[in-house]
């Protein structure tokens, strides 16, 4: 995973993480634009699918974290 700006989203349905990789890696998987996935992270897209259980989310995870 090559990750210039050290960002990694994570990209999950309810509690089933779906992919983890940067923008275009997670974009690519899920058959969508780089800016869904961006949206995806916003919380407005989160609200959203407090009301809607199944919906897609995002978290923006750093990747120092990981190599933690």
């Amino acid at each position: 995973m090559e990750r210039a700006d050290g960002v990694l989203y994570a990209v999950y349905r309810g509690d089933e993480l779906l992919v983890l990789g940067t923008l275009r890696e997670c974009a690519e998987r899920l058959g969508v634009s780089e800016k869904t996935v961006r949206w995806l992270s916003y919380p407005a897209a989160h609200r959203r699918a407090e009301r809607k259980p199944g919906t897609m989310v995002a978290e923006k995870v750093d990747a120092e974290e990981l190599d933690a």
